[in-house]
Order: C-alpha cells, then structure tokens, then sequence
C-alpha cells in the first residue's frame, strides 16, 4: 500500500482523493454483495429452490388510502375519512351545531 503525505497535498487534490476512496470502498462493498448473493443463490439451486422462493415477499400489503367521507362546508380542500383522530375543523363544526351527516361529501 502506498503511503501518502497528506499534509502536502492541495485541498483539491485532497478532495478527489476523498471522492476516488469513497468510490473504489462503494465498488467493493458490491463486488462483496454480488459474490454473497450469488453463492446463496448456488445452495438455494443445490436445494432445488430460486433465491427468490426462498426469501419472498412476506411483507404485508400496503393499504390504499381511505377514500374521503367528510368535507369542510366552506373550504372543500380539508376532507377526512371518517378514520384516526377528527380534524380540528370537523371538531370545530361539530362544537359549532353541525351534525356530521351534514359535512358528509354527496
């Protein structure tokens, strides 16, 4: 390995080395990553099952977004679900005599 006179080198020259390091350390770390997976792949194939039978997608779905159930009345921007904690405004509307059959979006 070579050894380098930090101190005597510019802060451009510096700098590139910082930006080369980084690069060949991000370089190896998949060089490492690929030749990990691909001997996983090998017993996973010595087994007779894919990589991807083996490590699936267990994860739960992902929920979509409930469609909107209530409307501002003066502002049609601000909606809620009817779902988690009431919004201010719809607490607000509430406290003020509105029912909310009333702030229901038709």
């Amino acid at each position: 390995m070579a050894d380098y006179d930090l101190e005597a080198l510019s802060l451009p020259e510096l700098k590139k080395m910082q930006k080369d390091v980084a690069k060949a350390i991000s370089t190896f770390e998949d060089r490492q990553k690929a030749e990990a997976r691909s001997k996983v792949e090998a017993v996973a194939r010595d087994l007779g099952y894919s990589l991807a039978e083996l490590v699936g997608t267990d994860s739960k779905p992902k929920r979509t977004p409930a469609a909107p159930k209530y409307q501002h009345p003066k502002n049609p921007a601000l909606t809620w679900s009817g779902r988690g904690r009431k919004p201010l405004w719809f607490v607000d509307a509430l406290a003020a005599g509105t029912t909310a059959g009333d702030l229901e979006i038709r």
